[in-house]
């Protein structure tokens, strides 16, 4: 009923905010029953705090949720609605990670599909230089304009405008792909030699750009938004660990991950460990949307009846999984390499 009020007001989807770390498990366990309920909500589950806390026995739990919502559906499409996350504040406008600040009045925030624009900065360059230059002045340009008409309804309105996650985020055609902006560059393929030095310019560019920021406002590739890094990832050249290695340099983490139906659970806890590592050592907000998708084995083809969604294969994750200390279920505070320097002075 909550939902449906929402829809008759105009709003599509629903977030519904995270189960954090300090909130019982057992809601967790209520969410694959809410998100059966309605195709229009989405929820998230922290693993690891914004204050350097990471739970592994949470990474399990949520490992097994991950495996209770891909039979929502046939397809696995239930898990496109739930995200771990890690390191996440509230403030961030993109779903699923979205929410508000508790206690906090109203106040909005825009999220932006622009990866065009990386796309049209590079293939118009005649350098690394002049790429750069491009990308960050067509952000500026963008955003000005969007700021001023976000200010505008704020005044008119009275609700506080929070800013822009200017994450360029994809869409599943070549002229909307990060991936294709990250080639465009002179990559033989994403996920080949360079590609961390592609990842790290584009988000470097996106931070030299003036405008109100939240959220991630970095580098977003979900494989499965992003029509060439779909098919990169259907033919190989980029895994799981891949990915991973350029959320150490850009944003987001990992999103839309087309897994085996039947990757354990253990599997499951040790990549939700290793986003959290990621997230706290380097202290910046990472997501884990993660699609086991019942049925189908690593290299079967993935296409779903949904616009946002480009056609890829099952991504292969070869590991037996978590087993030993990484899977007793403790929790654990890493310090920051920022916080490490600080200590290693003193």
């Amino acid at each position: 009923a909550l939902v449906a009020r929402w829809h008759d007001a105009g709003a599509d989807y629903l977030a519904l905010g995270p189960v954090r770390l300090d909130h019982d498990s057992r809601w967790l366990r209520s969410l694959p029953a809410i998100l059966a309920a309605t195709g229009n909500l989405f929820a998230s589950a922290e693993v690891a705090d914004t204050g350097g806390l990471i739970d592994s026995r949470r990474c399990a739990e949520v490992a097994t949720l991950i495996k209770e919502a891909s039979h929502i559906a046939d397809n696995g499409f239930g898990n496109l609605y739930l995200t771990a996350l890690a390191n996440c504040p509230p403030g961030s406008p993109f779903f699923p990670v979205a929410y508000h600040e508790s206690g906090a009045g109203p106040a909005f925030a825009l999220a932006l599909e622009a990866a065009d624009l990386a796309v049209a900065a590079f293939e118009q360059a005649a350098s690394l230089q002049e790429a750069r230059q491009n990308l960050v002045a067509a952000i500026g340009t963008y955003a000005q304009e969007l700021q001023e008409s976000a200010e505008d309804l704020a005044q008119s309105y009275g609700v506080p405008f929070s800013g822009i996650d200017f994450s360029l985020a994809p869409f599943p055609d070549q002229s909307r792909s990060l991936a294709a902006a990250m080639e465009a560059l002179g990559l033989d393929f994403t996920g080949a030699p360079g590609s961390l030095f592609a990842a790290a310019f584009i988000t470097e560019a996106i931070d030299r750009a003036r405008f109100r920021r939240c959220g991630f406002s970095g580098l977003m590739l979900p494989v499965l938004e992003d029509s060439v890094l779909a098919q990169r990832a259907s033919e190989g050249h980029v895994s799981v660990n891949d990915l991973l290695g350029l959320a150490a340099v850009c944003g987001v983490g990992l999103d839309t991950i087309p897994l085996p139906g039947d990757i354990s659970e253990e599997v499951l806890t040790g990549i939700l460990l290793d986003v959290a590592a990621l997230a706290t050592r380097l202290r910046k907000p990472l997501t884990a949307r993660l699609m086991p998708l019942p049925g189908l084995s690593a290299g079967d083809p993935v296409r779903f009846e949904f616009p946002y969604f480009a056609a890829s294969a099952v991504m292969n994750v070869a590991s037996a999984g978590v087993t030993g200390l990484l899977a007793r279920g403790e929790t654990i505070n890493l310090r920051s390499l920022d916080e490490r320097r600080e200590y290693n002075a003193a």
